[in-house]
């Protein structure tokens, strides 16, 4: 298995309602993609402020296997995801692993 982990930094051009619907939109993928696993979405409430950076969304995604997460990219819905960040995203971060 593959775990997915992506943060998200939004300029200020976001609402919450746009990032509401960011979150949905990437919850949908749950069933529609081939190989997830298990994946959870949410807005960042960390109490750790200093280390929040600006990053208010956090995904994680548990793929079967590496080719489940290298087909990931390429699908229609996870690349009209990206489309729909345009104008939006300031900074990514993410961090693939094999789980043993």
């Amino acid at each position: 298995m593959y775990e997915h982990l992506v943060i998200f930094k939004f300029n200020q051009q976001i609402t919450p309602e746009k990032q509401q619907a960011l979150q949905d939109q990437l919850l949908s993928f749950r069933g529609q993609i081939p190989g997830i696993i298990d994946m959870s979405a949410g807005v960042n409430v960390t109490e750790e402020v200093q280390n929040i950076r600006g990053f208010t969304l956090g995904l994680r995604v548990t793929f079967e296997d590496l080719d489940s997460l290298r087909a990931y990219g390429p699908h229609p819905l996870h690349q009209a995801f990206v489309a729909s960040l345009d104008g939006v995203l300031e900074e990514v971060v993410v961090v693939d692993y094999p789980t043993l």
